[in-house]
């Protein structure tokens, strides 16, 4: 489909909540300006919220408010009944029939894309969706937004259905997969990441539907409207939020304009007034689990690795976590607990070097984790960032995204030839034994049922002591 095709001459369509009073919630029971009505009304200057200060609009807003006439047309073409018995032979016509009764799951290390994902999947092409591991909090806030089911876990479905066909969604390598899913299972692949190491190799033809969009569920949401389809209001708000979530709130660098043109029609469609309220609610959302989670949760909670083979370079797994925040100052606070982590992280899982970012989502500012010398060397050839926190911790500056300026970065300096230097110095995976960092258990005093790691034997180095918030 053609973006001309996408997006059609605007027209406009009188609302009737201009002027109104803002309700508590992001969700209006009348749909109207695609999501920005509570822009437009502070912008009415009917019930400002502030005496002499006139908030300026965000990104979101501005984006969802340029698209407005575009979404609200798109959305008026659409049936007014999601599951119209009409709708049936267009299905069948246009979408894949292998499809059809396949189970629907994202990756490990779950996160909302990857459950918004395969609800809307399934939704769409007639299939189940499932989970691949826990949910994290802002999950859970939008099944609560949006009244949604959460999915079951994959290991359940395929217990009572050991054959049953599956669509990988948000993810194509085996390293993200579940490991309970046989390869031979999977007949589907919808995604938006490179094709890196580990891509899922298959010995027949299956169906695949990789876009360079900053969301999986902007994929979802546009293959709804190619095939006039109109999501219900749950599978459009529960997308709606993950495109969100995978975009920063439309501000990071992953984002494109089919990121944006999606936002306002979902918006439009899940009956969004403030579209600004739904993004905040829904990072302190994500931010509260931050403050509950323990080293081992925040190291492991969205970490990915990727394995390189360079020609007479190097060779190894690299895995790369992330922590998005609203607060990186509480983040950074638990150096001293990250560091050892990030090592018995290393340790455990036999990589070669693992990184960390912090991510202020507010501010748009990242710093880098180094847990070793073989990390600072790489990450100094990679970013050029200056150091702090006794060579610890290295400043991103605006760099924001994995999957556009740290991996991307990383590959290229690695595929130029990069070697770790003969002279540099041994670091703690080098020099201590893993059971000198501890073994995983459940803190039992833990309300919230964190996995820590507790020490077995005193640590015979004592060279964590020494990163200090200098």
């Amino acid at each position: 489909t053609t973006n001309s095709q996408m997006q059609p001459p605007a027209k406009k369509r009188k609302s009737n909540t201009i002027g109104t009073a803002a309700s508590s919630s992001a969700v209006s029971s009348h749909p109207s300006h695609a999501g920005a009505a509570e822009a437009l009304r502070l912008a009415s200057g009917k019930g400002k919220k502030y005496a002499n200060i006139v908030r300026k609009r965000t990104e979101v807003e501005n984006q969802v408010i340029q698209r407005e006439s575009v979404a609200e047309e798109i959305v008026d073409t659409l049936p007014k009944e999601s599951d119209s018995k009409a709708n049936l032979p267009l299905v069948n016509l246009f979408l894949p029939e292998v499809l059809r009764n396949a189970v629907f799951v994202g990756h490990v290390v779950t996160d909302l894309d990857s459950v918004a994902g395969a609800i809307g999947g399934a939704a769409l092409f007639g299939g189940i969706p499932a989970i691949a591991s826990n949910i994290n909090s802002e999950t859970e806030f939008a099944l609560k937004e949006w009244g949604a089911s959460l999915p079951p876990p994959i290991e359940d479905i395929l217990a009572q259905n050991p054959n049953a066909d599956i669509c990988l969604v948000d993810h194509q390598q085996t390293s993200q997969m579940n490991p309970s899913i046989p390869h031979d299972n999977v007949v589907g692949v919808i995604d938006h990441h490179a094709l890196q190491s580990k891509t899922i190799i298959t010995e027949k033809p299956i169906y695949v539907d990789i876009r360079p969009w900053g969301s999986m569920s902007t994929i979802i949401g546009h293959t709804f409207l190619t095939h006039k389809r109109r999501p219900t209001k749950c599978v459009a708000g529960m997308l709606l939020c993950a495109i969100l979530s995978d975009t920063l709130n439309l501000l990071g660098p992953t984002t494109t304009d089919w990121d944006r043109l999606m936002v306002a029609v979902l918006a439009d469609i899940a009956e969004v007034d403030d579209i600004q309220l739904l993004a905040s609610r829904q990072f302190k959302a994500k931010s509260r689990e931050l403050a509950t989670l323990s080293a081992v949760g925040l190291v492991n909670g969205d970490q990915k690795s990727f394995s390189y083979e360079v020609n007479g370079g190097f060779v190894g797994d690299i895995g790369f976590a992330v922590v998005e925040t609203t607060d990186d100052v509480v983040i950074m606070d638990r150096i001293m607990e990250l560091i050892p982590e990030m090592v018995a992280c290393k340790k455990e899982k036999k990589i070669s070097m693992l990184f960390l970012a912090i991510v202020n989502i507010v501010k748009l500012r990242s710093c880098l984790l180094l847990c070793g010398p073989s990390e600072k060397s790489l990450a100094t050839d990679c970013f050029h960032g200056e150091l702090s926190h006794n060579s610890f911790v290295m400043d991103l500056g605006k760099r924001v995204s994995r999957k556009q300026d740290f991996i991307p970065v990383i590959s290229k300096v690695l595929q130029s030839g990069w070697k770790r230097p003969n002279d540099i110095p041994r670091g703690l995976s080098a020099t201590m034994e893993l059971k000198e960092l501890g073994k995983l258990e459940v803190d039992p005093n833990d309300p919230y049922g964190n996995v820590t790691r507790k020490t077995v034997d005193p640590p015979k180095q004592t060279d964590v002591v020494f990163i200090t918030t200098g």
